[in-house]
């Protein structure tokens, strides 16, 4: 069974996973792409290489675990199109980037905000976080 036939019979029944974002073996994966000509990692993938410019991007499935490089509190609401967790009030969420070791860091929500529970080098994995209909990518804590 192919990747594509692995994510869409993950997909049966549920939420529609965001582009970036694959179940492989069970668990959640970031795709992105490596140049051909010059092997350098973009996330997300693109047509084309933004380090030299090449136009062969050849699909690559990212780590399931990296590194928490850097840290934030999000304590606004931002503006649309941001998708409120529940009907509920505003709740502050973590943004980081996480390192995968030997391809790129990668920007995306934290499922922890708590400053106590945050460190910087901290061990942290892919998971999938639904969001209204769809369902995106979040890190947490490994």
């Amino acid at each position: 069974m192919g990747p594509r036939a692995r994510r869409d019979q993950a997909q049966a029944g549920s939420p529609q996973l965001t582009e970036p974002l694959e179940v492989d073996g069970g668990e959640p994966r970031l795709v992105a792409g490596r140049c051909v000509e010059c092997g350098a990692y973009t996330f997300p993938r693109g047509d084309r290489c933004p380090s030299c410019g090449g136009g062969e991007v050849e699909r690559a499935l990212l780590p399931r675990e990296g590194t928490l490089w850097t840290w934030t509190t999000q304590g606004f609401e931002p503006k649309p199109p941001y998708v409120r967790d529940g009907d509920g009030d505003f709740v502050p969420y973590g943004v980081g980037y996480v390192e995968f070791d030997g391809f790129l860091r990668v920007e995306g929500r934290l499922t922890e905000s708590d400053p106590d529970r945050l460190r910087i080098g901290m061990p942290m994995r892919v998971v999938a976080l639904p969001r209204g209909e769809r369902v995106a990518y979040a890190f947490a804590p490994a």
